[in-house]
């Protein structure tokens, strides 16, 4: 599955108890449509936490206001509330993250070339074996 939409406020990277690191981060997404029979639009934002497993360095690229493309799947968590209220959220666990534009005219060169190299390391960690291949 891909989303696309801006990160909502610096990531975090959490260590858990057995050292696993995890960079967790919310994005926005914005629709606008117009309601049948309407002539105003209406703007719809949808907030979507997110989890990367993979390289807690990437952390340090996910600030305020860049725009991402994600890649992975939706994760559902349900729970009861202090109130016993039933509720649930959805998790977006990437797999891959593309950096497409950051705010302000901040350096999309540097940061593209980083989810890029950090894309092709995840999967092909040994290039010497590339031209192995027997195709």
């Amino acid at each position: 599955m891909e989303i696309t939409g801006r990160v909502t406020a610096d990531a975090k990277v959490n260590t858990l108890q057995d050292e696993r690191q995890v960079v967790n981060f919310t994005i926005a997404i914005n629709d606008y449509y117009k309601p049948k029979g309407s002539t105003e639009g209406k703007q719809l934002t949808t907030f979507i936490n997110c989890s990367y497993w993979i390289s807690a360095k990437l952390a340090e690229r996910l600030t305020k206001g860049v725009l991402v493309q994600l890649y992975g799947r939706i994760g559902v968590q349900a729970y009861n509330n202090m109130d016993g209220n039933a509720r649930a959220s959805l998790t977006f666990h990437c797999n891959t993250i593309k950096i497409l534009a950051t705010p302000k005219g901040g350096n999309t060169e540097q940061q593209s070339s980083y989810a890029t190299a950090n894309y092709q390391q995840q999967n092909n960690p040994n290039p010497e074996t590339a031209d192995d291949l027997p195709f």
